[in-house]
């Protein structure tokens, strides 16, 4: 139950947040590394290994239990994220950039993990169940608030600094502008944050955690039909883990290369204007719609519209139009079909394979299987781009939603009990 300051002071600025690290190695990572010159296969490879720290983070949050309490984990995992910012702005100026700019980036990836298990943990310790049903939406709008900032404001602002310095530089301005930013929130929410205990347990020593994370495991992967059901929630981000790496590379590249040649600041207004609040309005559908059809027969069309961004880079990539207004809104029907489809995998992680004796602990894991779909195919993006040219292999990304599309009719989605308890949102 909330106590003191109400959570409207808190909530939005911790999601916040909680959403500027993860899209600043998610999103702004690989269009940084496209400006200073690096090529696409390689932003595949070390973009996706960022990503592995929201794969991995289950295994390492019970042991965050082991602190005193939540806001202190949340605070210094903010401090820690605005310094790893500080530094990468720094980075960029070495001899050695890429390689220690990867290294700092791996510290704000982790940081962010971290900080994402201690932030829903704060936020579900520190408010009564009607209260996180009433700020759920500040949560998610400020979430996607820290989207639309990285994928429109920083973007833009890159792009402008960038004709007038070289790309190091400007990007070193983003950097020092995201670490004061950071900081500035970090120190606001020693003020703001509900001091929230963790729970206390029979067993809260290290071996006792250990063992109490071995019984989470176990039963996880003893579930009937979990091979199956991991294998569909990877398969299911099949296509988006390559359009989401390549296609912001195939907006910037040149004509020449196949590419549409937009300038970093147009794309941070195709995607910070009609592609963010498209976003946020097919996630909204995409929720009542299943709600409407229930999930078992919504599922192949949640599938289909989570592959529409692969058929809208098909025709961007045929057709090369220049207007960006056609641009912007084919980005637009694009954001929609993600935010729409997305949908899909996260309820069948909360209604088929989280139910059990460890629900909140088996979403975490299945989030990270989620997760972990993303970054494979992230990882092999670049190289089958390389291979077969921007127009391939876009036709290659659609071929890639048949088999998920296929294996659905074959998945076991039971109607969820009305009394089941409800999980909470996961980052994407």
């Amino acid at each position: 139950m909330s106590q003191g300051r109400s959570p409207i002071t808190w909530v939005p600025t911790l999601y916040f947040v909680q959403g500027l690290p993860f899209f600043t190695v998610a999103m702004i990572a690989g269009l940084m590394f496209k400006s200073m010159g690096v090529d696409n296969s390689t932003i595949g490879h070390y973009t996706a290994l960022l990503g592995f720290a929201w794969v991995f983070k289950p295994l390492w949050s019970p042991f965050l239990e082991l602190a005193p309490n939540k806001k202190t984990v949340v605070v210094v995992f903010q401090f820690l994220g605005a310094t790893a910012m500080g530094l990468m702005a720094l980075a960029l100026q070495l001899p050695a950039w890429f390689a220690v700019g990867v290294a700092v980036l791996s510290v704000l990836a982790i940081a962010s993990a971290t900080h994402d298990i201690a932030a829903d943990g704060l936020y579900i310790a520190s408010l009564s169940s009607k209260q996180q049903a009433m700020y759920a939406g500040w949560q998610g709008a400020f979430f996607n608030a820290a989207r639309l900032m990285a994928a429109g404001g920083v973007l833009y602002l890159a792009g402008q600094l960038e004709k007038q310095m070289p790309a190091s530089q400007s990007w070193s301005v983003i950097f020092v502008g995201l670490a004061a930013m950071m900081a500035a929130l970090a120190t606001y929410h020693l003020w703001a944050l509900p001091g929230s205990a963790n729970a206390v347990r029979a067993d809260r020593s290290l071996s006792g955690t250990t063992d109490l994370l071995r019984d989470v495991l176990v039963d996880f992967f003893r579930k009937p039909g979990i091979w199956m059901a991991i294998v569909f929630i990877i398969l299911f981000r099949a296509g988006e883990g390559q359009i989401q790496t390549i296609g912001p590379l195939f907006l910037r590249d040149p004509r020449a290369s196949g590419g549409l040649g937009l300038s970093t600041d147009q794309v941070g207004i195709v995607y910070g204007t009609a592609g963010s609040v498209a976003f946020v309005i097919g996630s909204i559908l995409g929720g009542y719609f299943t709600a409407w059809l229930g999930l078992r027969r919504a599922l192949p069309l949640l599938i289909l519209g989570m592959n529409l961004p692969n058929l809208v880079f098909y025709f961007l990539a045929t057709a090369l139009p220049t207007d960006l207004r056609l641009i912007a809104a084919a980005l637009g029907l694009e954001m929609f079909g993600y935010g729409f489809g997305f949908v899909g995998v996260i309820l069948y992680i909360m209604q088929v394979v989280a139910v059990g004796k460890y629900t909140t602990a088996h979403y975490a894991l299945g989030t990270g299987v989620m997760q972990l779909g993303f970054v494979l195919f992230k990882w092999v993006s670049g190289d089958i781009q390389t291979a077969l040219g921007y127009h391939n292999f876009f036709l290659w990304v659609l071929l890639c939603a048949v088999p998920v599309l296929l294996l659905s009719w074959f998945m076991r989605v039971p109607q969820p009990a009305p009394s089941s308890p409800a999980a909470q949102p996961a980052e994407a």
